[in-house]
């Protein structure tokens, strides 16, 4: 797969992804990203919003499992609470972890979509892998390393800026 920065899709924040919006799209399973994208770095629990969105896209017909770089316990614990598959150690944006999802799932990566805050990992590891890549806007950039990585992303995000999506609930 070629090289690229650019999100096929961005959105506000993750829960704006609506199962119908994502089935239209051909979407059978949704990546996530976990910090960040479902929670900030400093907290293990989602908001209310967050907790309500991943209980109705749980009953939806898409699956969700969540693909993180991150080798702490913190993400196998709030995944099991949320009944949510996960696989960590990904590795992105190599495509370890993404490619072990597809495997586990046993889905081509066309109908698949990674959903993260990075450009550098997230975007750049599901465009490489093949996978529809949507740029979420970061929770919380607490400190001064995010806020740096993110003003590197913003050419990218300058120039994705048409890409923006509205999903309207049914």
């Amino acid at each position: 797969m070629p090289v690229s920065f650019l999100p096929a899709l961005r959105a506000e924040q993750v829960t704006e992804l609506t199962p119908e919006f994502l089935q239209k799209r051909g979407i059978k399973l949704l990546m996530l990203d976990f910090d960040n994208t479902i929670v900030p770095y400093t907290t293990n629990e989602p908001t209310l919003q967050m907790a309500a969105w991943l209980k109705e896209m749980l009953a939806s017909p898409v699956k969700l499992c969540v693909v993180s770089n991150s080798k702490r316990d913190r993400v196998k614990v709030f995944c099991k609470t949320y009944g949510i598959d996960c696989i960590t150690h990904a590795k992105k944006p190599f495509s370890k972890g993404i490619k072990a999802c597809l495997a586990r799932y046993d889905l081509p990566a066309d109908r698949c979509a990674l959903v993260g805050d990075q450009i550098y990992t997230d975007v750049l590891g599901a465009n490489c892998a093949g996978v529809q890549s949507i740029l979420v806007k970061a929770i919380d950039n607490h400190n001064f390393w995010l806020k740096a990585r993110h003003v590197l992303e913003l050419p990218w995000i300058y120039i994705a800026r048409k890409r923006r999506i509205t999903c309207e609930k049914s």
